[in-house]
């Protein structure tokens, strides 16, 4: 929106700076992180004031959380999506159809999620929509938007799939490319979910995701830096750039509330939302199997689920002590700072080895 601005440069030079992606990319932050901070307080005392109990903890979940989180509301993640639409529509080239099929997505899971913590505040308990419910809703909104960002793109990599260090390998899928964007953003949508468990745990991966692919996206969409890196080019991806940067800026104001102790949880409307974001820029860009790589974190979480429930119908015994594993680490007796911790810097390692992909070709 404020783009448009640049065309009275002539009247005052400063309006220039509207025109470079990097100046809106640094205003979409700062816009959202401002938006959050001033916003918070307001949202939590509200959330607060109708959800008389909090997030319903689970049962058998860690003991100390019926303890330490109870009466904690969530639905946090409405700041989050509020920050990053308003900036994001700020900031943004609104003409640019990326911007609108990922921001489409993301408040589409957003809507998913809110329904489903909705459900679980209005019945006190920890169950709220059917995962089948759950599942339909994601594959249909997954579906449609990869059909709609293959169309943005057009030509062989619109359905093509690249991969990581082999700089002229493209897997043609064809028709069968949406149901790969499909599972890319569903798969990531549901590892941010089970993620989600501690106070700060998953958004701080979340923002350093976020960054990895701000530069990704700024990278691909200009021509020249793509082809120096041998990288597939992306014509007009690169304002993901402001997007993403704008999720930063949403996620650090979030994390103002969030950081232990958490005044207010993101619950499902955030957590579905941020991890189908991140799918949907990857697909959008062409890294669908970095974002395996930087999101390596919300992998391992989801696979220690996957095996946890396997092994367990298959023998009738647990391979951890929990699931997701940031729980099997609270069961040894590792406080929640030092496993929140310590799962930033994994994250942050995973992102260093994601970028290293962009050059080792």
């Amino acid at each position: 929106m404020l783009m448009n601005l640049a065309r009275f440069a002539d009247q005052l030079i400063l309006f220039n700076l509207f025109r470079y992606l990097t100046f809106r990319s640094g205003a979409a932050c700062i816009t959202a992180l401002i938006i959050s901070l001033v916003m918070g307080p307001s949202l939590i005392r509200w959330l607060k004031s109708v959800q008389r109990g909090g997030q319903p903890i689970r049962p058998d979940g860690p003991e100390r959380h019926l303890i330490e989180k109870k009466g904690t509301p969530t639905m946090g993640g409405v700041l989050i999506l509020s920050a990053l639409t308003v900036s994001t529509l700020l900031w943004a080239d609104l003409r640019n159809g990326y911007v609108w099929a990922v921001l489409v997505l993301t408040l589409g899971y957003g809507a998913l999620g809110f329904v489903d913590d909705y459900i679980k505040l209005s019945k006190a308990s920890f169950r709220g929509l059917s995962g089948r419910g759950k599942l339909i809703v994601q594959l249909v909104l997954g579906i449609g938007v990869s059909i709609w960002i293959a169309w943005l793109t057009k030509g062989p990599l619109g359905t093509g799939v690249t991969v990581p260090v082999f700089k002229e390998v493209l897997i043609p899928l064809g028709f069968a490319f949406p149901l790969f964007g499909m599972v890319v953003m569903l798969g990531s949508s549901n590892a941010v979910n089970l993620t989600d468990g501690l106070d700060g745990l998953a958004i701080v991966p979340t923002i350093i995701a976020a960054g990895v692919f701000a530069l990704i996206a700024y990278l691909v969409g200009n021509r020249v830096f793509a082809d120096y890196l041998q990288l597939h080019p992306v014509a007009g991806v690169g304002e993901l750039a402001v997007f993403c940067s704008a999720l930063i800026g949403a996620g650090l104001g979030f994390l103002w509330f969030n950081a232990p102790p958490a005044a207010v949880f993101m619950g499902d409307t955030g957590s579905l939302a941020l991890g189908g974001a991140l799918g949907a820029v990857a697909v959008a860009v062409k890294h669908e199997f970095v974002l395996m790589i930087v999101g390596g974190l919300f992998v391992v979480e989801t696979v220690s689920v996957i095996i946890q429930v396997f092994w367990f119908k298959r023998t009738g015994r647990r391979v951890f002590l929990m699931a997701p594993l940031h729980h099997h680490f609270e069961k040894k007796g590792w406080s929640e700072p030092t496993i929140v911790i310590r799962f930033w810097i994994v994250a942050m390692i995973l992102a260093l080895v994601g970028l290293a992909t962009l050059k080792i070709r």
